[in-house]
């Protein structure tokens, strides 16, 4: 499974890209609100810079096929590994516009789906990406894990490329569901990165090796 860092900010990127366990960034309009007074296309070449050859995913603000598209060559423009991301919009002008860039090979990542239907229609019109945001379909009633499982399966059967992240993260808990899920890629937000290090008793263990090794010392 990939990981994936949900964040627009440089210090949480440097930090925890030193880990060498970031495969990707994912990045959205909520996620840029935090970044207050930041120039946005700077931004985004900043992280791509630093990410190299790996992914970043830029959203589009149009809702329209056209609006997408275009927002999507621009950011395509903007470096390499620059990945736009298009929303599942409910009158499918989002899948055209997959569609299209699909066509001119520029990848996506299709956002904001809850279920797995969403899921297939994106794929099936040519996303690189599909991103199932994992809280808020459960917040709807849908079962994440089942989706990503199930998604999973059919990905294989029909020997497609396409990869689900796994997004909307809000425990860590989260993070051993969705990777005992199978699901391709998880992205994750700064607050929940640094908490999965940790576990109590990995603490507390460290601290008894190292008293031991203390006393063993003091008796040399």
């Amino acid at each position: 499974m990939e990981i994936f860092l949900d964040s627009a900010s440089i210090t949480e990127l440097e930090h925890v890209i030193k880990w060498g366990i970031i495969d990707g960034v994912t990045t959205n309009q909520k996620i840029f609100l935090k970044e207050k007074g930041v120039n946005f296309k700077d931004r985004i070449l900043d992280i791509c810079k630093i990410m190299g050859s790996k992914p970043v995913s830029v959203e589009s603000n149009g809702i329209t096929t056209d609006e997408i598209v275009n927002d999507a060559r621009t950011y395509a423009k903007l470096a390499s590994n620059v990945v736009p991301k298009v929303p599942m919009l409910a009158d499918g002008s989002g899948l055209e516009a997959v569609s299209i860039l699909s066509r001119e090979k520029i990848p996506t990542n299709v956002t904001v789906m809850m279920n797995l239907n969403q899921l297939i229609l994106a794929t099936k019109a040519g996303a690189t990406y599909v991103s199932l945001f994992y809280n808020r379909a459960k917040d709807s009633g849908e079962d994440p894990v089942k989706i990503i499982q199930e998604y999973v399966k059919w990905v294989s059967r029909n020997n497609l490329s396409t990869k689900l992240i796994a997004g909307s993260i809000r425990h860590i808990k989260d993070v051993e569901d969705i990777a005992a899920a199978g699901a391709h890629i998880i992205t994750i937000p700064y607050d929940i990165m640094l908490q999965l290090p940790y576990h109590k008793k990995t603490e507390e263990t460290i601290k008894e090796f190292d008293a031991a090794w203390n006393k063993f010392l003091a008796t040399d």
